[in-house]
């Protein structure tokens, strides 16, 4: 690329497409390079939020991303329960993130379909030795699942499907969590984003054990869902899957010690999401604008900064990898619905703040009081630490 650029992110996701456009609004003086392995930034994926889940002040920055807007709330249903919330909802697709970013920082300070060989200070080395130098590096890519063997846990994974149907589907808004299906491999929900009337988008997702992901099956689990509420299929025009990690505890000094080094960290390499969703757009945002506000952006003090934010996010999350905890170990699989059936009867508020990572003490004891939709004794065992969720430590492909 021929030049040093002010600040150089290793990673086009979420977070790094996201602290890209924020550096490029608020800090327009700064020069600002990509390296991303994959051909486009974000890749290929839908992310959704609550509206309430982003400060007013930081949503510019995503307006312009947005595929969808529900404004009359989301629906979730339960074998014994379902609700109407009335918190707005979003939904950005990825080529968005992609078109945003490239306009926002030109072709000449992007290279995608490129592996970095090497990391440091002073910028990255790429796989065919380019050398790409920097004053401040940022590094926003994935893990590989073995890097996250200090934590434990469970994992959020998924399949989606844009379904184009041959008749309206009738449904009007989103369904965030419809679990009146059949469990397996832990708990199940199916997930539902209404584009048009004939078109929707469906998503099959477990909070399971095991990070094993067989798309063919859930591909025909959707199948069968569409059947079972009376669609036809006329084309799918996307599809995408996940495995996400969902923590529970562990150390959390040592995963972040993984990737010691001088330059910044970003996104999942950072451990900003919430720990039992694994939801990572508000911590995004938040994230992208904190570096955006440090008055040093060379390499040490974003390594000093981002590591000092990763440590105060993880104490943030004490109560959620709590609550995993419950979920993983306290509940028998089949039976993980009733958590989340339980949690969806509580205050509306209480919901959001939740979601958005603002929960309160209050909102702590509250959703802790009454009778636990957990064995007590078994609770009681994974509070005290007696028991606990596995070791998230498995070989297999990174997780974005």
């Amino acid at each position: 690329m021929g030049r040093t650029f002010d600040i150089l992110i290793a990673g086009g996701g979420l977070s790094g497409g996201l602290i890209a456009l924020t550096l490029r609004r608020l800090r327009p003086e700064l020069s600002v390079g990509v390296v991303e392995r994959g051909a486009a930034i974000g890749g290929h994926h839908l992310w959704s939020f609550f509206e309430s889940d982003i400060a007013p002040e930081h949503r510019a920055i995503l307006d312009p991303l947005i595929a969808m807007r529900w404004d009359d709330g989301y629906d979730v249903v339960f074998p014994e329960y379902r609700r109407m919330l009335r918190t707005p909802y979003r939904t950005i697709a990825s080529e968005n993130l992609d078109r945003a970013v490239r306009d926002a920082l030109g072709g000449d300070a992007m290279v995608t379909r490129a592996d970095i060989a090497a990391l440091d200070a002073d910028g990255a080395t790429l796989s065919n030795q380019q050398r790409i130098a920097a004053k401040g590096v940022i590094d926003a890519r994935g893990l590989a699942r073995g890097d996250l063997a200090p934590l434990t846990g469970g994992w959020q994974k998924f399949a989606g499907r844009m379904l184009t149907l041959r008749a309206p589907h009738g449904v009007t808004r989103p369904v965030v969590m419809d679990a009146d299906v059949a469990q397996h491999d832990g708990y199940r929900f199916v997930y539902l984003l209404p584009f048009s009337d004939r078109e929707i988008f469906v998503e099959d997702t477990y909070y399971s054990d095991t990070p094993d992901l067989d798309r063919d099956t859930l591909t025909r689990r959707i199948d069968a869902y569409a059947a079972r509420r009376g669609w036809r299929i006329e084309t799918v025009t996307r599809e995408e899957t996940g495995v996400l990690p969902v923590v529970a505890g562990g150390d959390f000094d040592e995963f972040l010690g993984r990737r010691a080094g001088d330059v910044g960290v970003a996104g999942v390499r950072a451990g900003l999401f919430q720990p039992l969703t694994s939801y990572s757009l508000p911590d995004a945002v938040r994230f992208a604008h904190h570096v955006a506000a440090l008055p040093s952006l060379d390499s040490a003090s974003l390594a000093a900064a981002s590591r000092d934010y990763a440590a105060r996010h993880w104490r943030r999350g004490r109560f959620h990898r709590m609550l995993t905890a419950m979920l993983f170990d306290a509940a028998e699989p089949e039976e993980r619905y009733k958590v989340l059936q339980r949690f969806y009867t509580l205050d509306e508020g209480l919901i959001e703040r939740f979601y958005a990572g603002r929960g309160t003490g209050r909102d702590a004891l509250r959703i802790l009081s009454g009778k636990p939709p957990v064995p007590v004794r078994r609770a009681i065992a994974t509070l005290s630490g007696m028991r606990g969720p596995a070791s998230l430590s498995l070989p297999t492909e990174n997780t974005q």
